[in-house]
């Protein structure tokens, strides 16, 4: 009895585990597609849409409804995205650690730049160094974790104003004044309103020794799931590493590694600039 009872209960097991497995995947595999449909989907476009017979979608639609995570409009027959989900993929938002996403990669590009690389945020107006990488060579950039910049002479800075809409852009600025550091400093209105249109157009900022002469800084923005600039990650170091010819590849590796991080933490980068 023993000899017949045990090889049944081990396959019945085993079975039973893979069809548990296989109605987790499919039940993910629903939430993925009503997820990207914002209009929901009727029975047959799901089932269609996923390969699954009717019957089978129906009963995983119903059992994903009895937990929250999808639900249907009764009148219309159409399946939507539930407020369960919402609160499972916001708890992914709440642990999010824009340093912590950022700083693998910050390293990836300190290797491969040569430079240190910086991030920073926007506190009322002004940057403020949140994280740094340093490089290894002898001159090199060192900010004071914490410590804020000048918002129209960094690189972070005009990266993350050039976000922002007109109506902030002038609020923030009516309230400093663009100080001159020297002569490649930005000190008008308008030639930085016209310097943060190019930084749109090509999607990172170059701050030409306009702060500190001898030293320039390419930084480009973070953004969370709703395409909003939260953060920028930089480089930084002298005229005499970071050349003139040098500034177009270091530009498109920083755009390289600000969406690469933007990826991590669950972001979009805005369709234009």
């Amino acid at each position: 009895m023993a000899a017949r009872g045990k090889p049944k209960t081990s396959s019945t097991t085993k079975s039973g585990s893979g069809s548990q497995v296989q109605s987790l995947v499919r039940g993910l595999r629903i939430l993925e597609v009503l997820a990207d449909s914002t209009a929901g989907l009727a029975l047959t476009d799901l089932s269609d849409a996923l390969e699954l017979a009717p019957s089978t979608a129906h009963r995983l639609l119903s059992s994903l409804e009895q937990q929250g995570f999808v639900s249907q409009d009764q009148e219309r027959g159409r399946w939507f995205i539930g407020v369960k989900a919402f609160a499972v993929g916001n708890g992914f938002l709440k642990t999010r650690d824009v340093v912590s996403c950022a700083r693998p990669f910050m390293r990836e590009l300190v290797a491969a730049s040569g430079e240190t690389s910086n991030l920073a945020i926007l506190d009322h107006g002004d940057p403020v160094f949140i994280a740094q990488v340093e490089c290894e060579e002898m001159m090199r950039m060192v900010a004071n974790l914490g410590g804020r910049a000048p918002v129209h002479a960094s690189g972070v800075g005009k990266a993350m104003l050039s976000s922002l809409s007109q109506g902030e852009v002038n609020r923030i600025l009516r309230q400093r004044q663009l100080t001159r550091f020297n002569d490649n400093t930005l000190t008008t209105k308008a030639e930085f309103i016209d310097e943060l249109r190019r930084i749109r157009e090509q999607g990172y900022s170059f701050d030409n020794e306009e702060q500190s002469i001898g030293l320039r800084c390419i930084a480009a923005n973070i953004y969370n799931e709703h395409a909003e600039a939260i953060a920028a990650v930089s480089i930084s170091g002298p005229r005499s590493r970071i050349t003139d010819e040098r500034v177009p590849d270091l530009g498109q590796l920083l755009i390289q590694t600000a969406d690469q991080i933007t990826e991590a933490m669950g972001g979009i980068r805005p369709r234009t600039h």
